[in-house]
Parts: C-alpha cells; sequence; structure tokens
C-alpha cells in the first residue's frame, strides 16, 4: 500500500467493483461513497452551513477560478483559509478552476506554461500556472486539492485530446512538486486527474502517468460533458479499472441518482455536482418516482409532501402547493426549501446505497431504485 494512501475500504459488493469506505482528511472522515454539494463561491447557493451540517454533509466543494477573482486568496487566507473565512466545520474539496477558465473565459491561451484568461466578470486579465492552482488552494487550506488540467469537449478529435493530455500530465507533475515543497505542516491532499477524452488508449496513458505520480487521490475528469449516458457508462467503467484499490476515485460533475448509480457500481467513491440546487432553483424536486417539475399546474391544489417518501424537513412539513405557491411568486424561501429537499434526497440515496454494499445487495438496490425513479418518465 502506498505511503500516502488516505483511503480505507471498509465493504466490498460481491457482484461489483462497489464498495464503501473512508477518505482520511484534515478535517474529519469522509465515508464514502459520498456526494459533494458544490459551493461556487464557498457557499452552497440558498443552503446555510447549519443546514449541510444538519444533513450530515462531511465534504463541499469551493471553486478556485471563482474565489481567486473575487475576493481574492490573500484575503481568505488571511480569514483563516475557507474555514476560517466561511465558519464551515467540514472538509472542502477545491477544484483547480480549469473548467472554468475554458467555459467561462472569453479570451483565453494555453501553453505549456499555463492558461492566460480574461475574467468573466471585470475583463481584467490573468495567468494561472500549476504551481499558483496549488498555492492558490494552500491559502484556502483546502483538505482536497485538485491539479490544474485541460478539460476538452465530448466531440474533441484524437489529436487535440493528446495535446491536452500531455499538458495535464506535464502540469499533474509540476503540481505534485509544488506541493510537496508546501506541505510542512499543512495537510491538505492532492488529487492528480485522469483525462483522454473519449478514447480508450489515451485514458490508459494518462492513468498510467498520473498514477506514476503517487498523489493521494485520482479523479476522473471530462465525463459528464454532453456524451450519451451509454459513453459515460463505458468510459467510466474502462477508466475506472485502470486505477489502484487503495486510493480514493473522484468522478468529478456528476449529479443525477443515474449517474451516481453507475459510478458507484464501478468503485467510485466520491462526486460532485451542481446540478441537485441548481435544478432545485429552477423548480425542479427529486421524488421516489422520478423528478416533478413543481412549476406546473397539476400542483396547484396539491397538499401533499414534495416526496411522499423523504423523510426530511421540507416534506414534512410543506405541500407541493405550497412550494408552487413559493416560486410562482419568485420567493427566496423556494430556493432554500427546494435546495434542501433536493440535497437531503440524494445524502440519502447515498446513504441507502453504502447500505445495500454492506449487505452484498447493491445491484438489487439499483435495479429497483431506478424502476421506481423511472416509472413515470
Amino acid at each position: 500500500m502506498s505511503a500516502r494512501s488516505i483511503f480505507k475500504t471498509l465493504s466490498k459488493d460481491a457482484k461489483s467493483p462497489a464498495r464503501t469506505g473512508y477518505v482520511e482528511l484534515p478535517h474529519g472522515r469522509v465515508h464514502t461513497p459520498v456526494f459533494m454539494p458544490v459551493g461556487t463561491n464557498a457557499t452552497v447557493k440558498a443552503v446555510s452551513k447549519d443546514s449541510l451540517s444538519e444533513l450530515g454533509f462531511e465534504i463541499i466543494l469551493a471553486n478556485t477560478y471563482h474565489l481567486y477573482l473575487r475576493p481574492g486568496h490573500e484575503l481568505i487566507r488571511d480569514a483563516g483559509g475557507l474555514h476560517g473565512f466561511t465558519g464551515w466545520k467540514g472538509n472542502f474539496l477545491t477544484d483547480s478552476g480549469g473548467f472554468q477558465v475554458f467555459s467561462l473565459s472569453k479570451l483565453r491561451k494555453i501553453s505549456d506554461e499555463g492558461v492566460k484568461f480574461q475574467s468573466h466578470i471585470d475583463g481584467s486579465r490573468h495567468f494561472l500556472s500549476p504551481e499558483l492552482v496549488v498555492d492558490i488552494q494552500t491559502a484556502f487550506s483546502s483538505d482536497v486539492f485538485m491539479q490544474l488540467d485541460v478539460c476538452t469537449p465530448w466531440g474533441a478529435d484524437e489529436k487535440d485530446s493528446l495535446k491536452a493530455l500531455r499538458q495535464t500530465s506535464a502540469w499533474a507533475a509540476r503540481s505534485v512538486r509544488r506541493w510537496e515543497e508546501t506541505r510542512g505542516d499543512f495537510q491538505g491532499k492532492l488529487f492528480g486527474i485522469v483525462q483522454g477524452n473519449f478514447f480508450k488508449e489515451l485514458r490508459a496513458r494518462s492513468a498510467e502517468e498520473i498514477l506514476a505520480l503517487d498523489t493521494p487521490g485520482i479523479a476522473i475528469g471530462g465525463l459528464s460533458v454532453g456524451e450519451p449516458f451509454d459513453v459515460y457508462a463505458e468510459l467510466l467503467a474502462y477508466t475506472a479499472a485502470l486505477l489502484p484499490e487503495d486510493k480514493p476515485r473522484y468522478v468529478m460533475g456528476i449529479g443525477t441518482p443515474e449517474y451516481i448509480l453507475e459510478a458507484v457500481q464501478n468503485g467510485i467513491d466520491m462526486f460532485d455536482c451542481v446540478f441537485p440546487t441548481r435544478t432545485a432553483r429552477n423548480g425542479l424536486l427529486f421524488t421516489a418516482y422520478g423528478p416533478i417539475s413543481i412549476k406546473q399546474a397539476q400542483y396547484v391544489r396539491d397538499f401533499s409532501p414534495a416526496d411522499p417518501e423523504c423523510g426530511c424537513k421540507v416534506c414534512r412539513e410543506y405541500s407541493r402547493a405550497y412550494l408552487r405557491h413559493l416560486y410562482k411568486n419568485n420567493e427566496i424561501l423556494f430556493s432554500m426549501l427546494a435546495s434542501y429537499h433536493n440535497l437531503a434526497f440524494l445524502h440519502d440515496l447515498v446513504r441507502r446505497i453504502r447500505y445495500s454494499i454492506e449487505g452484498g445487495v447493491f445491484i438489487e438496490f439499483k435495479r429497483d431504485f431506478l424502476a421506481k425513479y423511472r416509472s413515470r418518465m
């Protein structure tokens, strides 16, 4: 086992690579599989840190790109890192900001040295190198760092994907060197990222190069970027099988029950997405029988809970009719309640997934859950 291992397996499913365990991090153990809510600006939109704790979350995400631009990593450092700045007692995973540079910045230039870009806020010019990204996350006192990487879109050709892979691997090596220089008393853990678009040969090469760096954890990037579900499932299974047993495995950017269950079946431990809270604010609520759009007229006089099978406080205390009323009147309370419910739904789903793995019935649980979840689709 690697000396840098931070992961312990507790149980394995008999019929698939699914597993339970925990990741040992500076602000406590994170039990896996785990869904991590996304707090782009060091806050999960419309959800307080106290609500996140109440729901049982042990780790949340923050976004390096956004926090670097505003309020700045030096201010956050002076506040005591992200934990001092926000008051969150659990763990923080911070992404590298690379995806946001590529998706939000109109003017960007990628070189072997890093990425030049213009801020989407005020047009100011910036440069991010792999080393600076590590330095920023050190200032944040992040519990999990992500390396700077190049994420290629669905449909990219093999030539562009290979170039991006080469840069990602080179940046990973530079990130590890800087992380090792700055560790000292700080215990944040760096994850490397496997890229390669949807080319299996490139995925295999990327995995080999990232694994050689012996980072404490491994992420699979470049999935859930617009590809069909069956393509996602195939590349996920292929890539996950390349990863070692003794490290936590993280698939970036997945947050629907179907995608989560597929990831868990392939031995993935960690996943995140803005989907549950973003769609909540737009009126989509998770239920055991599939998502519902609360804006629809059929809920005007529906006095049942958002999900009659959910035990969260929103479902105990508020009706669909009332939630629809709040939504139609643009009340802030709607975003708060809907986001709380969707996060509660996913947190409970992952809890039940863990129990099913421990009981050796994950495949049956997945089958039965999806049959019910898709019954109205």
